[in-house]
Parts: C-alpha cells; sequence; structure tokens
C-alpha cells in the first residue's frame, strides 16, 4: 500500500536495492519448495501484488529460463467489508488466462496484515477452479492477524502496533521502490513525559515544601 495521509515516516525498511535482493531470494525460495518451475502460477493480487508476482516471474525466468504463468486478481466483490466502503465500489479486471485445475497457485502480496485480503482471494481463486493447492508470498508480514492464515514466502517479517502502517510502493505504479514503517501524526505530537504520574515520595517532598511552617505556640487550624 502506499502512503496515508495523517502519517509520518517512522522506519524505512527497503530501499530499492533491498528491494531487489529480497525478491530475488523469494524467487528462490518458491523454486526450491515447489522443486522446480513446473506446475505453479504467480497471482498477484490487486494493486501491488501484481508488481511482486510479475517481478518474481522475471527473477526466475533469469534463473530458471521458465517463464511461469502470471495471474491478476481483483478481489473487490468477494471482501467481507464490502457493503461498508461504498455503495458503488470500482472494479478492476482479473486476467487469469490459464486453468487453475491441477496447479499450485501462489499468491502475492505487498503486505499481510489481518489476513482479511487473503481469504477473499483465495474465494476469488476457487471461483476458477480447484487448485492442488494455494500458498502465498508477501513482501512484508507485519503481524497482527485476525484470521489464521500465514504466509510461506515473506521479505520481511516485522511487529507492529496498531497504529502503524506498512508503506509498500513499487515503481510500476507508484513511480519509485520503497518500503516505510509509518506511524500516526498524533502518535508523535504527544510530548515525551506527557501524562506521566508525579511518583508519590516527590509528590509528598513538593507539598512539605510548599506547606507554611506553624509558629511557635500556634495551633494547626
Amino acid at each position: 500500500m502506499g502512503e496515508a495521509q495523517g502519517t509520518f515516516r517512522k522506519l524505512r525498511l527497503m530501499d530499492a536495492a533491498g528491494m531487489d535482493r529480497v525478491v530475488a531470494r523469494m524467487s528462490r525460495e518458491i523454486i526450491e519448495s515447489l522443486h522446480g518451475t513446473a506446475g505453479f502460477a504467480l497471482v498477484g493480487i490487486r494493486t501491488r501484488g501484481v508488481p511482486l508476482a510479475r517481478r518474481l516471474a522475471e527473477e526466475i525466468l533469469a534463473s530458471e529460463k521458465v517463464r511461469v504463468p502470471v495471474g491478476l486478481l481483483d478481489i473487490t466483490l468477494y471482501r467481507d467489508d464490502l457493503t461498508t466502503i461504498s455503495s458503488s465500489p470500482v472494479l478492476k479486471r482479473t486476467e487469469i488466462d490459464f486453468p487453475v485445475e491441477g496447479k499450485t497457485i501462489v499468491l502475492c502480496d505487498d503486505v499481510l496484515f489481518t489476513g482479511r485480503t487473503v481469504r477473499a482471494a483465495i474465494d476469488a481463486i476457487l471461483d476458477f477452479g480447484r487448485p492442488d493447492r494455494i500458498l502465498l508470498a508477501v513482501l512484508v508480514d507485519r503481524g497482527r492477524r485476525e484470521l489464521p492464515i500465514e504466509a510461506q514466502f515473506v521479505g520481511k517479517k516485522i511487529s507492529t502496533s496498531s497504529s502503524e502502517i506498512v508503506s509498500v510502493i513499487f515503481r510500476e505504479t507508484d513511480g519509485d521502490d520503497d518500503v516505510w514503517l509509518l506511524d500516526r501524526a498524533e502518535t508523535a505530537a504527544k510530548k515525551p513525559g506527557a501524562g506521566k504520574k508525579t511518583p508519590p515520595k516527590a509528590r509528598g517532598a513538593r507539598a512539605r515544601k510548599a506547606a507554611p511552617k506553624n509558629l511557635k505556640g500556634s495551633r494547626p487550624r
């Protein structure tokens, strides 16, 4: 995903060179796990799963001299929050011009978070037929899952808080290659130490210092 409004850049996770290295490693892991290039296809989940799938295919072509089929998948109508996001959702084209029956399908996406996007993608793939199995490749796994879904091929795995966002951009879709960990702007606005309670001992010391001393012979009121 790209950068969201109201956020700031907190930590760079990958630059262009780092992304190239990660994609190359993932392509090797896929080939090793599937014992070669026969019988599988890469399917990119729109939008930024598509450039990942295509780059994995390019790496496999360069190393194995085999062109692996690549499909593009739009999951809009399969989302479990479809009724809440828009009354007229924008649909993008799904392009799967090969049979999925009997194949291993490697779904590709930029970020794995709750797992709901992948669940929707699995439902969409099954409408095309019944593959032998479905695997998942993601550039970044940020944790915080809501569904029991895990990726078999991961570029980088990190732990994130609920206020953080992983921003992935590709030159094919955004004009540049970059991966950043973002945080909400309101989180940064909080001053260090704000809301801290004064330790009981310190409070007592200040109170004693501020209290006026009783005059000799006077009675407390």
